[in-house]
């Protein structure tokens, strides 16, 4: 395969540089995105920008912020969650072993692998804990070991849920530990075959009683045969106490993020929709996320735009195609995804959506490689996203790219993972007052504890 790639890539780059290139006048965000006229090309535009360090410079955020590295030398963290006492748990893997089909698949492998990070994925979660509440971290240290692409993280009821590349696992916490031993208890076996998409993002229900978790497709658009589709491109509702698991959604082609909404109680959900349609079809999007909903793939996608594709067609499952809430833009890789309410950050972040955009690999011009905010009123978006953190891509090299995003409403804080530098960075307002430290809190409520249900994909 190497060697196929070595014969192949000046052919692909010279067939990549004919391609249609990106029209800066298409407004490809918000309720109603411009799509383009299909481009099936024989291989697509392919480039991605190389890892760089950060040196003594920062990612970028808006006057009257601060942007700061409160984790850094991680392997490949993905998402994080804030326990109760104000830890944060940082999941750190690389999955996915799908074998190449066609020798663009070969081609896009490479270009992918050159911008990642060369450090290989811990299979862990490590720990992080700010002790005097000024935002610094002061014990960074690992707290399970031995597993398998960590991915999705959710907490109930004294219960640390983990959700695996290829199984769904437990462990039971005690408050202020800084290490778990063991393997944990399996609740359920997740897809694994092939894993083509092989994160499995996770959250729970706002009572603690359901898990939903996103399971990619096992293909760009079909290519493998529909028959290895079984169980892919669906939002899976597991029963905590069970392990019974159901479909919640499907036609849903990469969900990479959930999280519930804090208004209406609803499921979201940031997906990654399909490649080699040109460098704008089709955008990722954010979406709510019905009960029994079809999202199209693969066999149409924003509704009923049929990709001619697939074969044979299905025009009875178009139909009922569901037209996703929010378009994102198109190749961004949407990785992360949580609400604020409120006031949230403060200003023009005080009530809406942070997204994490992982970034594109497969468009001449690059998109994403930022964190977002999608405005919302009413339970639903309204506005078009505003930057929040940038200035990750520098002289054509990337010095970092976001993964999960989690806001941390007892902190008034947003924190990033990023999976080129392994950092996780912690955006606050300039001048925040100091937030009490999990044991002062605990001193002024007289020991109370904080509500039991977190969660995260981020």
């Amino acid at each position: 395969m190497n060697r196929l790639a070595y014969l192949v890539l000046p052919l692909t780059f010279a067939l990549a540089a004919c391609q249609v290139s990106s029209d800066p006048d298409l407004d490809q965000t918000g309720e109603r995105p411009e799509l383009p006229e299909q481009n099936d090309a024989l291989v697509p535009a392919m480039e991605i920008p190389t890892p760089e360090g950060w040196g003594d410079e920062l990612p970028i955020v808006p006057e009257g912020y601060t942007v700061s590295a409160i984790a850094q030398d991680l392997k490949i963290p993905r998402q994080t969650l804030v326990l109760p006492n104000g830890d944060i748990l940082v999941a750190e893997g690389s999955g996915g072993k799908a074998p190449k089909l066609r020798p663009k698949d070969v081609i896009a492998g490479w270009i992918k692998k050159r911008g990642k990070s060369p450090v290989e994925g811990g299979d862990r979660i490590t720990l992080l804990r700010d002790e005097d509440g000024d935002g610094q971290t002061d014990l960074q240290t690992t707290f399970i070991e031995g597993l398998d692409a960590p991915y999705g993280l959710a907490f109930v009821d004294g219960t640390l849920y983990v959700a695996n590349q290829g199984n769904l696992v437990s462990f039971e916490y005690s408050e202020g530990a800084t290490s778990i031993a063991g393997s944990g208890t399996e609740v359920t076996k997740l897809p694994a075959k092939i894993n083509h998409h092989w994160t499995k993002a996770m959250t729970a229900s706002p009572d603690g009683s359901k898990l939903y978790v996103g399971i990619g497709s096992n293909s760009n658009v079909g290519e493998r045969g529909m028959d290895v589709e079984e169980d892919r491109a669906v939002i899976w509702e597991i029963d905590r106490e069970t392990g019974a698991s159901r479909i919640f959604a499907s036609g849903i082609r990469n969900p990479t993020a959930l999280a519930f909404d804090p208004w209406n109680e609803q499921l979201w959900a940031v997906v990654n929709e399909r490649d080699e349609l040109g460098p704008q079809l089709v955008p990722d999007y954010l979406t709510s996320v019905r009960d029994g909903a079809f999202y199209g793939w693969p066999y149409s996608y924003y509704g009923q735009n049929v990709d001619p594709r697939i074969k044979p067609a299905r025009p009875d499952l178009v139909k009922k195609a569901v037209v996703p809430d929010y378009a994102l833009g198109s190749h961004v890789a949407a990785l992360g995804v949580d609400f604020t309410t409120d006031g949230g950050l403060g200003g023009r972040f005080g009530e809406g959506a942070f997204v994490g955009m992982h970034g594109s690999w497969n468009r001449a011009d690059p998109s994403g490689y930022k964190v977002v905010f999608v405005p919302f009123r009413g339970g639903r978006p309204d506005g078009r996203p505003i930057d929040l953190l940038t200035g990750f891509l520098k002289d054509g090299h990337a010095r970092g790219r976001p993964v999960g995003v989690t806001y941390d409403e007892a902190r008034g804080v947003l924190y990033v993972a990023d999976d080129v530098s392994n950092t996780v960075w912690r955006i606050a307002p300039r001048g925040a007052v100091r937030r009490a430290s999990p044991q002062d809190r605990t001193q002024v409520l007289g020991g109370a504890r904080p509500p039991s249900t977190t969660s995260t994909t981020r």
